[in-house]
This record gives structure tokens, C-alpha cells and sequence, in this order.
């Protein structure tokens, strides 16, 4: 007996809805055990809820041969699925050139293998988003006050960062250095730094003489510096129930994953690919979220790998920490200035972060703290375990009250609501092979970093411990090995500094 086209076509279908029921309810059930296993209390996040319908975008006139523009393809079909209630957009294997794109309540952006997904070169094609005095450049990939959205599937999403990026001549050949100069752009006057464009180059000046003259500058106005305000590559912000499961990033503009004032966010099995050059190329920044996981995630970055923020709002205020009860596990971090970082900005506060079973290999720092008097916070509650490094290229751990601050270091000041507070850290059963430095904490006089408890430390470092402005260190099981065949060990069996805490080994 032949089937017919449509009585197989609906066969497939249906087997990929009862295979979609099958993955939800996995990732339900990991979720669930990495909640049990965290140590505070928190709920689990719930997945997004999307319709069976699916529509593909080449049913909506894209192609997929790297040169035809298919915003109006890839729109039209996120729109019309939307308008059915949601479902599954699909995009299948090829190159798919586009403009932005914006999601919509209820959708889920599926990219099959051998998808790519590829934003143009064409910065014209990018709008400016925002309100009179403040505007910035829409994300490749931008989703605001929805909910019940998805980002899956194994293809790839490629934001041409390159065409928008300075980079460092530091950070070069003189091969890299020369394709670039080649390539046109501008360079800046000290010969450091290369632009992609003479507009980028001059961007932030421009922005700064429009607020010094107290204009309220109008979108034409912020037209002139649209090659400098780079866009998050991903964007979600103020969305409920969402799940990023699968897919490669790569190639970002700035930052490839920024999920803001999101709750009940999973992020799943995700690679993300910006060069180690990358300006500004964070991995992963989650800010003023609630009820997070993140797990089996492999980052390599430009700048911070997977980033804790939080920022100061005044609807906030009085409410609790904006990024609270987030768990990150079984992920690892190649390259990048830090593996797990928390900061810089941290105005709005940060409590219950678990951070499990993760890898970071060649990155300048491993956990990384970082903050400034114009920008912290209550930070406590934070607690890090199995954590196993290799090739640091600075410290294995670090606690930085200064970030970017040199002026009146270690001079008192008075304490103000944006004070960095950095207080109640376990921190246990790291281990690192090779390090320039094992352990560095350096806090405020006015606010000592204070009852951090490491427990089950080995770090081979270059250089040992340090501390300045601290209060309530405490060690159990700590052993920092010098990793040039040794003179000093810095070892302690059990070990609390209650006052001051300075000190240096």
C-alpha cells in the first residue's frame, strides 16, 4: 500500500511533535535535578509553552544561497506564525542572509543542521531602536516583552561581528595587522586601534559633544554613529519562559548572548564562537534575571565568558536583588578574560548564583569578581564548586573592587548605594594546574570583601595569595603550589582571617 504525499507529510510531522514532547520532558527533568541539587532554595523554571503549527521560511520565498536577503522571508513568517497563536519557525539547511529580525511571543526560531544563519554586512539595514536622548542599534536577533519564545535546533546564527568591531594592534600579527589596513577603515591617532569605518572611529566623540550640548538628540541625530553603537548580537529583554537549547553563536558585534530581565530561562547545550581578539565579545551576560539554568555550554570569548550583571532600577528599589537564583553547571569556557565572572555592573544587587562542575582553559582569569565604586552592589549568597582549571593566564581567583578605578585606590570614601559589597562566597573544590597567580582579593576600606570561605583548594600559581582590604577569609583544605619547582607553600589546613586580612605570599 503507497501512502500518499499528504497522508506522509503528516506522519513526519506528527513524529517530530511526539519527538519535541520527548526532548521538552528531558529538559524538564534535567532542570529539575540541577534545582534539587542547588543550596538555596529556589523554583523551577518553567519551559515555554509553543503550538504544534510549523512553517518554513522558504514556504515564504527565502533562499539560501549566502546572497539573497531574506528579512522579509524570515519576518513575514515569524508574523504569521504569530498570528495563528505561534508555533515553530523553521530554517532549514543553507546560508540565509538577513537583515534583524524580531521575534514574537510564542515562537520558536528552530535552525536545522547545516543552517546559517547570516546577518548582512549592510549596516543601513540596521535600524535604531530607543526614545529621544537615547538610542541604540537594533540586535541582529531582538525579542522584547514577550513570552513563551524558543531558540533551538544545531545550525548556526553568524552577526558578521567582524564588519563592526574595532580591533587592538596588540592583540595582531603584523600578517592580521596589514589584511586589516587593507581592508580600509580608519586608525586612531595613537596608531593603537583599527576601525571598520571613519564613522565607528569617531562615534563616541560625536555622541559626547551631542550630550554636551544638552540636546536631546533625535534618531537623525544618532544616525552619524551607528557604525559605533555595535548591537548585542542576541537580545531578549523583560521576556518570561524562555529556552535557548542548541544552536552555535558565533561572530558577534559585541556580546553574543545578553538575556535581560528574563524569568524562567534555560540555556541548553549552547556553543558560543567569538574570537579571542573579539572587543568587547562576551560570551554570555544574564542580567536582572530570575530563576536561570545554564548547563553543557561551551563559550570561547573575546572578553568575559559566562557574566553575571545587575543594574540599579528605581521600580526595583526595595524589591530583593534584580539578578537572584541562577544555577550554572557542567559548562565549559575556552579563552576569554574570565571563565565565570560576576560584574562589573551590579547595582541592582545578586543573590543565590551556584556555578557547578565547569571548565575554563586559557582564560586571564578563572572566577573573576569585578567591580567599581560607580557601579556595585549587594553581591551575596554566591557559592562555586567543582571547579577545574588549566593555562590561567592571571589569577585562578579574583575579587577586584576597583575595576577600572585607579584613582583613590585604597583611600577611604564614603559609602553610597552604588558601593561594590561583595560578602558570603563558598568557594570549594577548585583546582587549577598552572596560574600566573593563585588567589588575589581586594577590596574597599569602607567595604571589605568579607566572609568568603574557601574549602578544598589546589592551585599551582606563579605568584601565591594576596589580600588587601578584606575581613572573615577563611581557608579549609587550601594548598597553593608554586609552579616553578618551589620554595613556598602556601598551605592551610584550616585557616580564618578576621581582621583586615592584608596580607601578601
Amino acid at each position: 500500500m503507497r501512502l500518499s504525499v499528504s497522508k506522509y507529510t503528516w506522519i513526519i510531522l506528527l513524529s517530530i511533535m511526539f519527538l519535541s514532547a520527548r526532548a521538552q520532558k528531558h529538559i524538564q527533568q534535567e532542570i529539575e535535578n540541577y534545582v534539587q541539587g542547588a543550596p538555596f532554595k529556589m523554583g523551577v523554571p518553567e519551559l515555554p509553552k509553543i503550538p504544534d503549527f510549523k512553517d518554513s521560511i522558504t514556504a515564504h520565498g527565502a533562499i539560501g544561497d549566502g546572497s539573497f536577503l531574506n528579512t522579509m522571508a524570515i519576518q513575514s513568517t515569524i508574523d504569521l506564525c504569530a498570528t495563528k497563536g505561534g508555533g515553530t519557525v523553521i530554517i532549514p539547511a543553507g546560508i540565509w542572509l538577513t537583515a534583524p529580525i524580531e521575534l514574537k511571543s510564542n515562537i520558536n526560531l528552530h535552525l536545522r543542521e547545516g543552517a546559517i544563519l547570516l546577518f548582512t554586512k549592510d549596516h543601513s539595514k540596521f535600524p535604531l531602536i530607543g526614545k529621544p536622548g537615547s538610542y541604540t542599534v537594533m540586535s541582529p536577533v531582538y525579542g522584547q516583552k514577550l513570552h513563551d519564545i524558543a531558540i533551538t535546533g544545531t545550525g548556526i546564527i553568524n552577526g558578521n561581528g567582524d564588519c563592526w568591531r574595532p580591533v587592538k594592534k596588540v592583540k595582531t600579527t603584523a600578517a592580521q595587522w596589514t589584511a586589516l589596513l587593507k581592508k580600509g577603515g580608519a586608525v586612531s591617532n595613537d596608531g593603537n586601534m583599527w576601525w571598520p569605518s571613519k564613522e565607528a572611529l569617531n562615534g563616541e566623540k560625536y555622541l559626547k559633544d551631542i550630550r554636551h550640548k544638552g540636546k536631546l538628540a533625535t534618531e537623525a541625530d544618532y544616525l552619524p554613529a551607528r557604525d559605533f553603537l555595535r548591537p548585542y548580537m542576541v537580545l531578549l529583554s523583560d521576556c518570561q519562559r524562555v529556552l535557548i537549547d542548541g544552536p552555535t553563536f558565533m561572530n558577534a558585534p559585541k556580546f553574543a548572548l545578553v538575556p535581560k530581565r528574563c524569568t524562567d530561562l534555560v540555556i541548553r547545550d549552547v556553543k558560543i564562537n567569538n574570537e579571542w581578539y573579539a572587543q568587547n565579545g562576551d560570551g554570555m551576560d544574564i542580567g536582572d534575571s530570575k530563576r536561570v539554568v545554564v548547563y553543557k555550554c561551551t563559550v570561547t570569548a573575546g572578553d568575559d565568558g559566562i557574566c553575571m550583571k545587575s543594574n540599579f532600577s528605581k521600580k526595583d528599589s526595595g524589591k530583593g536583588a534584580t539578578l537572584k537564583n541562577v544555577i550554572i553547571a557542567d559548562s565549559k569556557v575556552y579563552r576569554g578574560h574570565g571563565g565565570f565572572v560576576i560584574g562589573s555592573n551590579e547595582g541592582g544587587g545578586m543573590e543565590n548564583i551556584y556555578v557547578k562542575n565547569c571548565s575554563f582553559i586559557g582564560t586571564d582569569a578563572g572566577i573573576r569578581v569585578k567591580s567599581g565604586r560607580d557601579r556595585g552592589g549587594l553581591v551575596h549568597h554566591i557559592f562555586i564548586d567543582s571547579v577545574f582549571m588549566n593555562d590561567i593566564q592571571g589569577p585562578a581567583i579574583v575579587f577586584n573592587s576597583y575595576y577600572e578605578q585607579n584613582k583613590g585606590a585604597h583611600v577611604a570614601a564614603p559609602i553610597t548605594r552604588t558601593t561594590p559589597k561583595f560578602e558570603y562566597f563558598y568557594i570549594s573544590h577548585v583546582y587549577c594546574t598552572s596560574a600566573k597567580q593563585g588567589i588575589s582579593i581586594t577590596g574597599l576600606p569602607e567595604s571589605p570583601v568579607n566572609h568568603i570561605y574557601f574549602d578544598h583548594i589546589n592551585i599551582q600559581a606563579n605568584k601565591l595569595y594576596e589580600a588587601v582590604d578584606t575581613a572573615n577569609i577563611s581557608f579549609h583544605e587550601v594548598n597553593i603550589r608554586s609552579c616553578k619547582i618551589i620554595k613556598v607553600t602556601y598551605l592551610a589546613k584550616w585557616y580564618s582571617s578576621t581582621q583586615g586580612g592584608n596580607g601578601d605570599v
